[in-house]
């Protein structure tokens, strides 16, 4: 279908973006997702350096690469979250600040509003990323969920996001929620919450990743169906199950890679994602935004995966059929 085929930054922010920008075009993305991380997309400058968004736009035009979508991932995630010593790794040291929890969400929810104003100055209309949850941790319930905590935890969010969507709107942008374990909404019936929470605001949706649907024995294409109208983005990403009795959907504790882990992110083609069905649900909706290669694989060298990858996508983004195929059995007049 010739949907551009893109490169997620947020695994490869180690790198300078005029070196990546460099290597992704040379292997042939048609653009990057530039996640707010690293020099790859700096919110803060974008507001407050005159140059810093045009340089940046320059820099992507000399490598012919475009930009459909930022990814905020790592601040959004700190809007909702019970904050503690892992999110200093992950924040910048002014969202951070002294660390008061309290004071960490509301500078975390300034920074996304700020992200949709530093988009809509860059001409990007999609941001994407995390939430952040109040209530993840009482995914398994014991002791026993009080689950007016549960409704709380959906009333938490609203009013904590809402503020933000409100900027997002008049900014023109539009926030896509990545379903994800950790999150407000990682499942059917949590995205289903969740939108409903936010009163079903336009200017709030979701980035479609595949990946984490293979481990919770998911339907990527049933949830294409489903959310048809709220599928803002997607990102191609893998996950391959490795459960023999031994090994726990539930990780173990385990760093990505290691043996035991009872599921692991792998390029895209060589998982549990069946891509298909995924491709044949987005030409159903009529999705045409850009494909987003997040490449994750403990196991694999990057840059080979990232080629490989690409030249995965590219094959089977198949267009829809635009021939009702019985006509050809028809004669002419009848």
């Amino acid at each position: 279908m010739a949907r551009p085929v893109t490169l997620f930054t947020g695994q490869w922010a180690d790198l300078p973006l005029e070196e990546l920008a460099a290597k992704a075009a040379g292997w042939g993305f048609d653009g990057l997702e530039l996640a707010c991380w690293g020099d790859h997309f700096e919110v803060d400058l974008a507001l407050s350096e005159p140059d810093y968004l045009r340089d940046k736009r320059a820099l992507l035009e000399r490598h012919d690469l475009g930009c459909w979508a930022l990814g905020a991932h790592l601040v959004g995630q700190a809007v909702c979250d019970p904050i503690d010593g892992r999110h200093e790794g992950v924040l910048p040291p002014d969202v951070w600040g002294d660390g008061d929890p309290e004071g960490v969400r509301r500078r975390a929810a300034a920074r996304m509003q700020d992200t949709a104003r530093a988009a809509a100055a860059f001409g990007v209309t999609q941001v994407n990323g995390f939430t952040g949850s109040s209530i993840w941790h009482m995914l398994y319930s014991f002791p026993p969920n009080d689950f007016a905590e549960v409704d709380s935890g959906y009333s938490d969010f609203a009013e904590r996001w809402g503020p933000i969507v409100d900027t997002f709107e008049h900014e023109g942008v539009r926030f896509g929620l990545e379903v994800h374990p950790t999150e407000i909404a990682y499942d059917f019936v949590t995205a289903r919450r969740t939108l409903e929470a936010i009163g079903h605001r336009e200017a709030f949706g979701i980035n479609f990743d595949p990946s984490h649907f293979a481990h919770q024995f998911l339907d990527s294409a049933a949830f294409v169906d489903e959310f048809a109208e709220r599928i803002y983005h997607v990102h191609v990403k893998d996950s391959r199950k490795t459960l023999d009795g031994r090994r726990s959907i539930l990780g173990g504790h385990l760093n990505f890679g290691e043996a035991g882990r009872g599921w692991d992110f792998v390029s895209p083609g060589h998982g549990d994602v069946d891509f298909e069905s995924l491709l044949r649900a987005l030409n159903r909706i009529g999705y045409g935004g850009p494909l987003s290669i997040e490449w994750e694989d403990a196991g694999m060298d990057r840059e080979w995966g990232a080629r490989d990858a690409l030249a995965f996508v590219r094959r089977i983004d198949f267009a829809p059929s635009s021939f009702v195929f019985d006509k050809a059995m028809q004669r002419s007049g009848r």
